[in-house]
């Protein structure tokens, strides 16, 4: 069979277009799993219409990176200074051999996705083991490794999985200039591809705005540049992707984009309890607590096996997990009892925590759940470049250097003790979080 294009009709990218060989990846099993993996967890059961999931969501990765991988590459867009420091751009066999990495990593980032996404991921795995070890080791033996290494020309598996993962999570091994840059292509915090599909695929099937940024008009603003200067910094570090000064207004809507999807959907106190409910029954359900990461087991496990043993517990009172399914299925989920505001924390940081102990302490542990989320890093800086100088992000936009960081702290309570707990805290609220040395 000769090869010839396959079109995928998508609503973000309109068509997503593999070659057949590239095809053999999207037929594979552990890519076809993907299809019943949702991209965002429990979502579904706040947000209807988030049944969207990461097969789709892989082939728009793919898309884009290709779109960014042109743009970059292009011969226009590219300085003696850094053909210099990237000689790879410069040989044709070469660009299109990583081309196809590219593709491939893009395509395959998420195979190592359990279910409902990250819904209880550092809880339900084993020490020292995420999705991305998973992918990993996906990508790299059994049926993935075969595909890759049977295309023309053919694929090295650690390619694919370097430039998937990135340094920081592909750990043992040395990575050149080059595949630095690619790799930050698809998960680079500043451009990423990864996270410009999901904002705009998310806020597309959630049915809210938050979402959107011109990405069309990103990609075309998009450079290998120079990282941003640093005082102190050694102004010969890698390259990196940066924007021209045209797209900056572009680049600022995706960091826009971010904060608002998280702080306004991602963290949305019922999907997040659905999430701490998912988890407590899988606790429960799992052999040992915790899923397996062994590879034929980790691709038997899907959303809809944990669906049925979810309705199952739920019908059933003596099974294990029976209350955090019956939470979920009967729509009886713990609700939403104290959100520190600014004042309280000014008054007392960890205010959450001592609301949290202090509920425990009057209706039991049990009764009583707590979420937290904080960012790990800063906003990310990037490199803006102007007339073919490269400038901090962060000095050339306010937009960028007032940022806010988005993150919350909840407490749950059962619904039992809802009305009684609100009274509680109203009356003992101000005392609790004054006198922090009482119990």
């Amino acid at each position: 069979m000769g090869t010839r294009i396959h079109e995928f009709r998508d609503p973000i990218h309109n068509f997503v277009k593999l070659d057949t060989q590239e095809r053999a990846v999207v037929d594979a099993s552990a890519f076809q799993r993907l299809r019943s993996i949702h991209q965002l967890g429990m979502s579904h059961f706040v947000y209807p219409g988030a049944n969207h999931t990461r097969f789709e969501h892989s082939l728009g990765v793919m898309e884009l990176a290709t779109q960014v991988y042109h743009t970059i590459t292009s011969p226009e867009h590219l300085t003696d200074e850094l053909r210099a420091v990237l000689p790879e751009v410069g040989d044709e066999e070469h660009v299109r051999y990583w081309r196809r990495v590219l593709r491939m990593a893009a395509l395959c980032h998420d195979l190592g996705h359990l279910p409902f996404s990250h819904a209880a991921e550092k809880r339900l795995l084993p020490d020292g083991w995420n999705h991305e070890q998973i992918t990993r080791a996906i990508i790299e033996s059994g049926e993935i490794a075969h595909i890759l290494g049977a295309m023309t020309p053919p694929l090295r598996p650690d390619d694919v999985a370097k430039i998937a993962l990135g340094p920081k999570e592909y750990r043992d091994t040395t990575y050149t200039t080059w595949e630095v840059l690619l790799s930050e292509v698809i998960v680079g915090d500043a451009f990423g591809v990864d996270r410009m599909d999901y904002l705009l695929r998310d806020s597309h099937h959630l049915g809210v705005a938050y979402g959107r940024f011109d990405h069309f008009r990103l990609v075309d603003s998009l450079r290998i540049a120079p990282p941003p200067p640093r005082t102190g910094r050694d102004l010969s570090l890698e390259p990196t992707v940066g924007v021209e000064e045209g797209g900056l207004h572009c680049a600022e809507a995706l960091l826009l984009a971010r904060y608002f999807m998280y702080s306004q959907v991602y963290f949305h106190h019922v999907r997040r309890i659905y999430d701490l409910h998912l988890a407590d029954f899988l606790a429960e359900w799992l052999p040992g607590g915790q899923f397996s990461v062994e590879i034929d087991q980790h691709l038997a496990m899907t959303d809809h096996e944990v669906m049925a043993a979810l309705r199952d517990a739920a019908d059933a009172p003596g099974n294990r997990g029976h209350d955090s399914a019956a939470s979920i299925y009967r729509r009886n989920h713990y609700r939403l009892i104290y959100k520190p505001s600014s004042d309280d924390v000014s008054v007392f940081p960890d205010a959450c925590g001592k609301v949290c102990a202090a509920l425990e302490t009057r209706y039991g542990a049990h009764s009583v759940r707590v979420d937290r989320y904080s960012p790990r890093g800063d906003i990310p800086d990037f490199s803006v470049v102007c007339d073919g100088e490269a400038h901090s992000a962060a000095a050339v936009s306010d937009v960028v250097a007032d940022m806010p960081l988005a993150k919350t702290a909840y407490v749950f309570i059962r619904p039992a003790h809802e009305e009684d707990a609100k009274r509680w805290l109203r009356n003992n609220k101000t005392q609790l979080l004054d006198h922090p040395e009482e119990p």
